[in-house]
């Protein structure tokens, strides 16, 4: 397992991924933004990209996890897990922050296992 930032030459790969766990490429755009800027880390297993997070600190100037997204057929064997804890150690904020939706109990868990706590909800999101 390996983890780093992308470059552009991974774009494609990186939004493979996400069609096939959300159906479409509606998320390009932000994608290939998030990666211009150094906000797009990436976990590999053997020399694949296995999934990938993007985050910002426009949330209250604090870091934010918007998007935690792992292979369907990679799924629990700790690559999210490896993300979060990779992103934590090189996190420009001290506070970190993320979200899900209530009906993304897996996701929830996730966060749990990492230390994540409940702060609040939005309703009428899902």
């Amino acid at each position: 397992m390996h983890i780093s930032k992308p470059n552009l030459i991974k774009l494609d790969e990186i939004v493979n991924i996400d069609i096939e766990v959300i159906g479409n490429d509606s998320r390009r755009q932000s994608i290939k933004k998030a990666i211009d800027e150094g906000r797009c880390i990436v976990v590999k297993d053997n020399n694949s990209i296995v999934g990938f997070l993007i985050y910002d600190t426009h949330f209250f100037e604090c870091s934010f996890i918007s998007l935690v997204i792992v292979k369907l057929t990679e799924r629990r064997k700790r690559y999210a897990t490896s993300l979060i804890e990779y992103f934590i150690s090189i996190a420009p904020t001290k506070k970190i922050f993320s979200s899900t939706n209530q009906s993304n109990k897996k996701m929830q868990k996730v966060f749990k296992a990492n230390g994540f706590k409940q702060s609040g909800f939005i309703e009428n999101l899902d």
